[in-house]
Formats: C-alpha cells, sequence, structure tokens
C-alpha cells in the first residue's frame, strides 16, 4: 500500500519566499558638492543573487570604459 507523499511545510514556506521575492533596489547617493559625474555612494538591496549580478555588470561596465 502506498501512501501519498505532502510536500514539507519548510517547503512550501521555501516556495512561498520565492514567489514573494523582492526586486533589486539600487539607490544612489550623491554628496552635496561633489561631481556630477562621481558615482558616489550606491546601496543595492534584494535577493543575494540579483546583487552578485548587479555588481558583476557593474564591474563589466567599468572595465569596459576602462
Amino acid at each position: 500500500m502506498k501512501f501519498p507523499t505532502y510536500p514539507s511545510a519548510k517547503t512550501n514556506q521555501r516556495s512561498a519566499f520565492h514567489q514573494q521575492r523582492k526586486a533589486l533596489r539600487i539607490v544612489r547617493v550623491v554628496e552635496a558638492g561633489q561631481a556630477r559625474s562621481s558615482v558616489g555612494r550606491m546601496i543595492i538591496s534584494g535577493c543575494i543573487a540579483d546583487i552578485c549580478a548587479e555588481l558583476d555588470r557593474l564591474a563589466q561596465r567599468e572595465s569596459a570604459m576602462a
């Protein structure tokens, strides 16, 4: 006799978390008197995979400009 298998509560919590994943958010902070061409400080928040991908993209862009 086979018993039905049900997903565990942890599996359901994980899938719910991934469905409600927040979008990547990037905030640029420019100090008073700082040149507009300067990057200044950046605040990046979101899923760690998205943050890493954005940092990789920024590094590629910087190396292409050099």
